[in-house]
């Protein structure tokens, strides 16, 4: 059988995906996750006295370590496999990124299982915030310098 005739068969008997309802069930858990975001943002702001910009880092970390015990007892893969792509709003997918490869290689030991292996996901994820962070930083200098842009 050549492969033309192999592809033509394959997307005959492949199901196809529900693909709205995917989109609907990833748009409307990511919704959830960042309307819990911001339930702590304000919880933050009306307990602890933040401002709307100083409540920023602390709901990231909580939000983080949320998504970590969820991931840890089990529950954060449901929501993925419910939700697919919503599940992966930043924030909650990094906790989960980091968690999930220190679980996975928890035998291996504290530090060559779960220490060496924890950030091979979310390694990534960080420097490229960092780099990405810095060069925009650089290309509002140069404007800023320029007088194309004020602070």
């Amino acid at each position: 059988m050549d492969a033309q005739r192999y592809q033509t068969i394959e997307q005959q008997i492949t199901p196809k995906p529900p693909i709205a309802l995917n989109m609907l069930k990833a748009f409307l858990v990511g919704g959830i996750i960042c309307a819990i975001g911001q339930a702590i943002s304000y919880f933050y702001i009306i307990f602890f006295d933040f401002t709307e910009q100083t409540a920023g880092n602390p709901t990231v970390a909580t939000i983080i370590i949320i998504t970590m015990f969820l991931t840890g007892a089990g529950l954060y893969r449901k929501i993925g496999q419910f939700a697919g792509a919503g599940s992966a709003v930043p924030v909650s997918g990094f906790g989960n990124a980091v968690i999930s490869a220190a679980i996975e290689h928890r035998s291996e030991g504290l530090v060559l299982g779960v220490g060496s292996n924890m950030f091979k996901l979310a390694g990534s994820v960080i420097l490229f915030g960092v780099v990405s962070a810095f060069f925009v930083a650089l290309i509002k200098l140069i404007l800023v310098s320029i007088g194309v842009v004020s602070w």
